[in-house]
């Protein structure tokens, strides 16, 4: 299954397009600001803005960090989020993903953003995290469990590395009441890697297994906003062939999705949840 999975995102020659299409753009490799990858590097809903405040709920400041805090990007794509937490805090960021694609494209824009020195990355699997135990003071769960089917065994692994009273910054598209799942969507083109759950049984998997709830939120109203905009927007200016976008990893699948997200949570199909989860007790 994961190598289905992982096939479903490794587009070949990614860090290649990648560059082209930033060129094509206009843009200084040597010099990147993160704003300007945002078209494909934070394809999650609600964006980098969404990201930003969920890392607030973490309720510290980089000032307030001690030398050796290191947070973990769990499923980090070509690394938005990661290289979003290492600028946000200050501090060192490892992001994993299952695709070797993702982590040479993570790796290459995180020397053109100068963030290397405390973003870094390794290809690996949520099920079979490579780090030691009570390794790391925050775990970043964004939009990964779609594609996760075993989550007693994410959440495990998510327990086991983290510090005592460490936190999951959890941001993701959970089941809603209605089927069925218009595809394709970002995360699946086909329903046999697609493995959404309601919040009411992933928040049971988390507190069975070491968590407690410290927030939750549901920002599913958000969420149809943003792909109502993101649609009209689209409208107004189509993508175009090899420009910096979601066709750079998705191809052609990537213009349904505006209109299938938009659909699938407009008819509660999937909802949008955020909470942070911390590390309760020790098993």
């Amino acid at each position: 299954m994961e190598s289905e999975i992982k096939n479903h995102y490794n587009s070949d020659h990614l860090t290649q397009n990648i560059k082209a299409a930033l060129i094509k753009a206009g843009k200084d490799l040597s010099n990147l600001e993160l704003k300007d990858l945002s078209p494909i590097d934070q394809i999650h809903t609600g964006g980098a803005r969404s990201s930003i405040e969920l890392f607030k709920k973490l309720n510290i400041s980089s000032d307030a960090l001690v030398p050796d805090t290191l947070f973990l990007d769990a499923g980090c794509g070509i690394g938005g989020s990661t290289r979003l937490l290492a600028r946000q805090f200050k501090c060192r960021v490892i992001g994993v993903d299952l695709a070797d694609k993702f982590i040479e494209a993570a790796t290459f824009l995180t020397q053109c953003t100068h963030l290397e020195t405390l973003a870094s990355f390794q290809q690996g699997s949520i099920l079979e995290l490579p780090f030691e135990n009570n390794t790391f003071d925050a775990v970043l769960c964004q939009h990964i469990l779609m594609n996760i089917e075993d989550k007693v065994a994410a959440a495990k692994e998510f327990f086991r590395v983290l510090k005592p009273g460490g936190k999951v910054l959890l941001h993701e598209i959970a089941k809603g009441e209605n089927d069925p799942l218009l595809l394709p969507v970002p995360w699946a083109d086909k329903s046999s890697i697609s493995f959404l759950e309601s919040w009411n049984i992933m928040s049971h998997i988390f507190k069975e297994h070491g968590f407690g709830i410290e927030s939750f939120s549901d920002q599913t109203s958000g969420a149809i906003a943003g792909w109502e905009k993101f649609n009209a927007l689209s409208k107004k200016r189509p993508p175009r062939p090899n420009a910096l976008g979601l066709g750079i990893i998705f191809g052609s699948d990537a213009e349904s999705f505006g209109k299938n997200m938009y659909t699938n949570f407009k008819k509660n199909v999937i909802c949008l949840v955020e909470a942070v989860l911390k590390k309760s007790y020790n098993k």
